[in-house]
Parts: structure tokens; sequence; C-alpha cells
């Protein structure tokens, strides 16, 4: 079955990256294509920064880690066909980069920051499982979503 066919995957577009002012935090929010399931996911500053650096299109002068994988892939003739956010488990997420190497898909563990910065870079779709959508945050997200400054978020919707 292919992605686009497994109803049990919704595809997610990067809104934004802002900063948690309460910790030393960034968090990263996808959105699917209506607007009506949002997942924010806390992560470090620098994978914070990574990711804000590919949804502005900025090319550091030397190579991020991001940076180097991708490049270490579209060299040995893999592609990056999507990751997923595949677990949630005690707030933690869990994802998989999903390569194709000659007619072989491989996936490889990955924290949903890494894979997500991979996936900008890449240029390939994010999806979530519908399980993780469900069990996302918990009840006070309705609320801090309606509180989130747009303004905060530079570039959206990569």
């Amino acid at each position: 079955m292919s992605v686009e066919q497994n109803t049990d995957l919704v595809p997610l577009k990067v809104h934004g990256v802002l900063v948690d002012p309460n910790t030393d935090t960034q968090i990263v929010v996808l959105r699917d294509e209506t607007n009506a399931d949002v997942l924010p996911i806390w992560v470090g500053t620098a994978e914070g920064t990574s990711i804000r650096l590919a949804l502005e299109g900025i090319v550091p002068p030397r190579p991020m880690s991001h940076d180097l994988i991708t490049s270490l892939t579209d060299h040995l003739g893999m592609t990056i066909s999507h990751i997923v956010v595949t677990d949630v488990k005690n707030n933690t997420y869990f994802a998989t980069v999903h390569l194709l190497s000659n007619g072989l898909e491989r996936t490889v563990d990955a924290r949903p920051s890494d894979a997500i910065a991979i996936a900008l870079r890449a240029k390939s779709p994010i999806y979530v499982t519908q399980d993780v959508l469900k069990r996302r945050g918990g009840d006070n997200l309705d609320a801090w979503l309606a509180k989130l400054d747009p303004q905060q978020f530079g570039q959206t919707e990569v």
C-alpha cells in the first residue's frame, strides 16, 4: 500500500517554529491541510534553529548535520521519500525516516525534530499517524493554541 493510500497517515505541513517562553526549548507547530489538526512538538534550540533555517530557505555557509544527511543520501543514490511521526509516549514523540534505494524501502528511527529538519531539506512529505493525533497534547492544547501569536512564527507553511 502506498503512502497516499494509507488512511492511517495524515499529511502535515510545518506551520512554524516558535520559542517557548517558559523553557529553553522551541516548538515546531505542524498542521494538517485543513488546519483542523495541530501537532505541536517541543524540540531543542539547535533543532528548532535548523528547522527554521530550512523553512526560511537559508543555507548556512557550512553544512549542518541535517544538510550532511541529505547530501549523503543524495550521493548514495537514496531518496528520502517521507517521514512519519509514529508514536508518543510520556509526551515524547517518535518518528521514522523512510528511504528508497534501488526499489527497496528502508526505515530509520529518528527524533521528530531531526526527521522534520531532514524532510524540509529533502522536500519530502511529513505524516503523522491517526493514533498519535488522538493522543497528542492534553486538555489544555486548544487553549494553548488560541494564545499563540502568529507573529512569532516567521515564514510558515512549508
